[in-house]
Parts: C-alpha cells; sequence; structure tokens
C-alpha cells in the first residue's frame, strides 16, 4: 500500500525557519507531481509549492521567495524548506503525490494512477 510519511514539523518563533520532509512508500512506478497544501484553522487548504519530476517549481505570491520545494527521485522524498516564518503561516501541511503503483494480482501485475495524501503535520509560528 503507498503512503506518504511526512514529518518535520513543530514550533518556531516568526523569522525562523522549518524543513519538512515527505516520503512516500510501497509499491511506486513512478512519481509525477508533488506538492505541499496547508490548511490553516477555519480556513481551506490551499496549494504551497509543486514540483516536477523534472524540478520545475510553481509558488503562490504569499510564500514566494520565502518557501523552496525540493525533491529527491531516487528516496521518493519532497521536501519543503520555510525560511522567514510569519504567525500566519501556522498551519498542519500536507503533501500529495501523483504517482503510479504496482499492484500485483495472482500472476498479473498492472500499474495504477493513485493521488495520494500525507497524514499532515502541524506546522505554528509564534509571534
Amino acid at each position: 500500500q503507498v503512503q506518504l510519511v511526512e514529518s518535520g514539523g513543530g514550533l518556531v518563533q516568526a523569522g525562523g525557519s522549518l524543513r519538512l520532509s515527505c516520503a512516500a512508500s510501497g509499491s511506486i512506478i513512478s512519481i509525477n507531481y508533488m506538492t505541499w497544501y496547508r490548511q490553516a484553522p477555519g480556513k481551506q487548504r490551499e496549494l504551497v509549492a509543486g514540483i516536477t519530476t523534472g524540478g520545475r517549481t510553481n509558488y503562490p505570491d504569499s510564500v514566494k521567495g520565502r518557501f523552496t520545494i525540493s525533491r529527491d527521485n531516487a528516496k521518493n522524498t519532497v521536501y519543503l524548506q520555510m525560511s522567514s516564518l510569519k504567525p500566519e503561516d501556522t498551519a498542519v501541511s500536507y503533501c500529495n503525490a501523483d504517482l503510479y503503483e504496482q499492484v500485483v494480482v495472482t500472476t498479473t501485475s498492472f500499474y495504477r494512477y493513485l493521488e495520494v495524501w500525507g497524514q499532515g503535520t502541524l506546522v505554528t509560528v509564534s509571534s
């Protein structure tokens, strides 16, 4: 079973930095787009950063210049380096991956497309 496990969340003062990691495991054939989202209390989940297999990235204006997404394809892991953190960055951060999984049924195997979410990691920025 494919799963994403995030780590690296915690409490940090305003202006500080945190690095989140998200490792994918299971019968993964390939991972396409990987993203980080966040959800603050009482707000909708929003995209924070995305990265393609080739390393092309995109960010919303709210985090551009402060957050950097990267990935290690050999380790099926995506990272989010967050700097100059603000209290309004406080949220649960989730990673998401579009990937192909190998499924084996008796003597047959095939690839299945999945969109998988991690369980989330809390980032708290104090003022």
